[in-house]
């Protein structure tokens, strides 16, 4: 990935910042972006040669200055993502469209910002961080789930769209990963979830950016419109 800039929303912790470590060690130039700034800058202190811009994915305006700020992006990470949980029958119509807002619009936002350099280029890696839930559903996150499942069909529109430019966009769907969403779980409800995970273990952000590391590589280079699960087994 020598010469190619990689940008990765939600990158200042977990999935994010993993997915911009490995795109680093594999030789990319790699751009960090989030809301906030002190992690952002922390973040971007562990990772020699990269840089960091402040985004937020419910404003497109932010999302146009970010990508201006960041020039010519090669590699674009959609891994941002919010949660406002609640049973749809209580579910307020403002949480819905926040986690609609910005895990999807949001991803779509950046998407139309690095389309036309990619087109030009003749090269270029889309890669979309969808969830196993939006396969298979998840009760009490109606919103989050569809914003996932509507990542998976942007993901397969876009990749017909633009592929005889020789750029692929690819999703990938983690399971349940040992990150701070799910470090709140309880003991009770995390053995209930190891008991419906082949490999009996969560997964780590490290097994997530390794699928994003191979579908940003050279040798990746014919498989578009894919979901690649990382789930240990959990969904099929």
């Amino acid at each position: 990935m020598t010469n190619r800039t990689a940008f990765v929303t939600g990158a200042s912790r977990g999935i994010g910042l993993a997915c911009a470590h490995a795109l680093a060690a594999a030789g990319a130039r790699v751009i960090l972006a989030a809301r906030d700034v002190a992690k952002l800058e922390a973040a971007s202190a562990t990772i020699p040669g990269s840089s960091w811009v402040r985004i937020d994915m419910t404003s497109e305006e932010s999302i146009k200055e970010a990508f201006a700020k960041a020039g010519k992006v090669d590699i674009l990470v959609n891994n941002a993502a919010v949660t406002k949980d609640g049973l749809a029958l209580r579910m307020k119509k403002d949480d819905w469209d926040a986690v609609l807002s910005a895990n999807l619009t949001g991803a779509f936002l950046a998407i139309q910002q690095v389309i036309h350099p990619m087109m030009k280029e003749r090269w270029g890696r889309i890669i979309n961080i969808s969830s196993i839930v939006g396969q298979t559903g998840n009760p009490g996150q109606a919103n989050y789930v569809a914003s996932k499942a509507g990542l998976i069909g942007l993901t397969k529109s876009l990749a017909q769209e633009i592929a005889s430019r020789n750029i692929t966009v690819n999703a990938v769907a983690p399971g349940f990963i040992d990150t701070d969403m799910t470090a709140v779980l309880s003991e009770d409800l995390r053995q209930n979830l190891l008991a419906h995970i082949p490999l009996k273990r969560l997964g780590k952000p490290e097994d997530i950016a390794a699928a994003v590391k191979f579908l940003a590589s050279e040798e990746a280079g014919y498989i578009t419109g894919a979901v690649l699960n990382v789930n240990g087994g959990m969904y099929m």
